[in-house]
């Protein structure tokens, strides 16, 4: 790969969201296509519902944690953690919630997820928002394709057909809402 790549994500949710899942098909992702990666995760309460944070930086850092005003973007699974963790994004930087309140970046993921008949798949529709979401250069906002994120879960769940269709169909299904905001 020619290309260097510099990013820096925070990924915030909840415990049972996913959050660690859609850090490590980024991660894959980014190993995937020849770029160094770091991840590192930070666990509030040992048990479902407390709130996970996870650190993604691809391109050649030197350490896994991402300060405060150094973040490229931020990808919320739950609105109330963006007063928590807002003040990694630097100035400029892009946000990603699931959130039913209307706005840019925002998308009401656990109603799709539902939809889909998958509510626990919140996370891969969020993913797939972001994926497909571009800045306000018109470039997208993440160092991978939405086909390097499914190439990575096709090798993940390779014996589980089920559960890679339901994946799937999250990632796309957020990734039309991120092209009928566009």
């Amino acid at each position: 790969m020619n290309e260097t790549i510099h990013q820096q994500i925070v990924i915030s949710g909840l415990g049972g969201q996913g959050v660690l899942f859609v850090t490590r098909l980024l991660a894959e992702a980014a190993i995937d296509a020849g770029f160094p990666v770091f991840t590192s995760e930070t666990h509030g309460m040992a048990q479902r519902g407390g709130t996970v944070v996870s650190h993604l930086k691809v391109g050649p850092y030197a350490s896994p944690l991402i300060r405060p005003g150094q973040a490229d973007g931020l990808i919320c699974l739950k609105a109330e953690n963006i007063a928590a963790h807002g003040p990694f994004l630097r100035p400029g930087g892009w946000t990603v919630v699931n959130s039913d309140a209307d706005g840019s970046g925002r998308l009401d993921a656990d109603r799709i997820a539902c939809e889909l008949g998958d509510a626990r798949a919140v996370n891969l529709v969020v993913l797939g928002f972001v994926l497909a979401a571009l800045g306000e250069t018109g470039k997208p906002l993440l160092f991978c394709s939405p086909a390097g994120v499914e190439q990575v879960l096709e090798r993940r769940l390779a014996q589980r057909e089920p559960a890679l269709k339901r994946s799937l169909a999250a990632l796309a299904a957020g990734a039309a809402a991120a092209r009928a905001e566009i």
